[in-house]
């Protein structure tokens, strides 16, 4: 046994030597990290302040593009369908439900501030499922809605120029590209200015549809007294077209499903009352107006949209009035549906944010991509506009009711349903909300199915891209 002196090696220990850090290497390497994750750090935060400035005032003027389009003008024939009375009570009702639902939208917002979009609140209740169900929902309906506009432009179009010798197609194309151009603004308090020109459109359209209509019934033979409407339903009335007509006021309601987008740009959430209350009484007091003093000026034969049924050279001013309110209610279920692609795919990016020089190139791009499956489909399908009723009954149902519903039930209630009398009341009007949505889901659908096979056997059934202009005449 030997002892080692100071001069001997180190003896192995059959190990590695320890690693030890390279300490000053590594606060380099992080100190240049965090050096560039600045910029992209200022990015987003700066995505960020341009994307939270929404107030209540803009936000009911976003509502107002998303609700109150040109199918307003399609109330007067849902009042010749239900009667005057059955009218009247069905736009008001389900106005102030329409309203109650909202505020239950709002109020899960609240309570979970980081849900962006309907799929999100969804996706509280029934998880991944739930979230990816509503997801396709959500961007099925909003691009089915955006083709509608396509259509309605198309027909706009073909009543303005009255030619019959052009085709068709061209319009469709022409509205297209409108509503791609007017769908760029990447958010909602720059799309907001829009909304003005907007809601001025549609009012003066209302306007001019009510003063023609209301002089070719005074000059007619008999007066207004000769006009053939009725305080109740016609006693030919089925079941289908009574209810198609009554899903035609539902879907004019339609608002909630474009809310959380909306709401998630606000700077105060909470105000978002202001708006629903504002937007829901401005859409009672139009749509109840326009279908009673329209219906009462055409009566049994009005037509939808209720422009058709103004003399000719009144209808094409009339629609050219509109053109305005066509175009910017269609193009922003094109923005929503780009907002929520790109958060989604560009959660953690300032991409999202739409810019810097590579956001606005994606959103360009995206929102080309989106407009033209919208123009696709609308001139593929030959009974699009019947496809739309379909899935509006399928969708609004439960964007509307049922959704709005379980949400009180599974997120917002706190305690039993009989805990307090608040909890009560509130249980009782979200049931009674529940069964209105099944009935809705199950009614709307029957009734939309049954419109198709009528218009197949009926020959009203235009051709898939067809140049006909006569295929869009009312």
């Amino acid at each position: 046994m030997s002892l080692a002196t100071a001069d001997d090696p180190p003896r192995s220990t059959g190990h590695a030597p320890q690693w030890k850090p390279n300490t000053e290497k590594l606060n380099k390497q992080g100190q240049s990290q965090e050096l560039s994750e600045k910029p992209r750090r200022a990015s987003i935060a700066e995505g960020e302040v341009k994307h939270h400035k929404l107030g209540w005032k803009r936000l009911t003027v976003c509502l107002i593009v998303e609700a109150i389009a040109l199918g307003s003008l399609s109330i007067p024939s849902a009042f010749a369908a239900l009667g005057m009375v059955a009218g009247v009570i069905m736009t008001v009702g389900i106005g102030l439900i329409a309203i109650y639902t909202s505020w239950i939208v709002g109020q899960v917002r609240l309570k979970h501030p980081h849900v962006q979009h309907y799929a999100d609140a969804v996706g509280l209740m029934w998880g991944k499922f739930g979230y990816e169900l509503t997801s396709v929902m959500f961007v099925l309906f909003l691009v089915l809605l955006t083709g509608s506009h396509v259509l309605t432009g198309t027909i706009a179009w073909v009543r303005i120029v009255d030619d019959p010798a052009l085709c068709a197609l061209i319009w469709g194309f022409v509205s297209a590209i409108l509503l791609y151009a007017l769908a760029l603004p990447p958010t909602f308090h720059e799309f907001a200015v829009l909304g003005y020109i907007d809601f001025v459109s549609i009012c003066v359209a209302i306007f001019i549809t009510m003063v023609a209509t209301g002089v070719t019934a005074s000059k007619s033979l008999g007066g207004l007294s000769a006009v053939s409407w009725s305080a109740w339903p016609p006693a030919d009335i089925t079941f289908a077209k009574a209810f198609l007509s009554t899903t035609n006021i539902i879907f004019a309601y339609s608002f909630a499903v474009c809310q959380y987008s909306f709401m998630a740009e606000m700077h105060t959430p909470e105000d978002y009352v202001k708006s629903i209350w504002a937007l829901g009484l401005i859409e009672i007091f139009i749509y109840t107006l326009t279908g009673a003093i329209i219906f009462a000026f055409v009566g049994n034969d009005v037509s939808s949209p209720a422009i058709l049924s103004a003399p000719k050279l009144v209808s094409r001013i009339a629609f050219g009035v509109a053109l305005p309110v066509i175009f910017i209610s269609g193009s922003i279920n094109t923005t929503v549906v780009g907002k929520y692609i790109m958060g989604r795919v560009f959660h953690n990016s300032e991409i999202r944010y739409v810019h810097t020089k590579k956001g606005w190139l994606i959103w360009l791009a995206l929102i080309a991509v989106l407009t033209v499956i919208a123009w696709v489909i609308a001139e593929a399908i030959p009974f699009f506009n019947a496809l739309l009723g379909l899935i509006s009954s399928l969708f609004i149902s439960a964007f509307t009711f049922y959704f709005p519903a379980l949400f009180w039930f599974s997120i917002l209630k706190e305690g039993k349903w009989n805990a307090t009398r608040r909890n009560i009341a509130l249980s009782v009007a979200n049931a009674l909300v529940l069964v209105i949505g099944i009935v809705v889901l199950v009614c709307g659908a029957y009734a939309s199915v049954d419109d198709i096979l009528l218009s197949y056997k009926s020959g009203g059934v235009r051709g898939s891209f067809t140049c006909s202009a006569s295929s869009y005449e009312g």
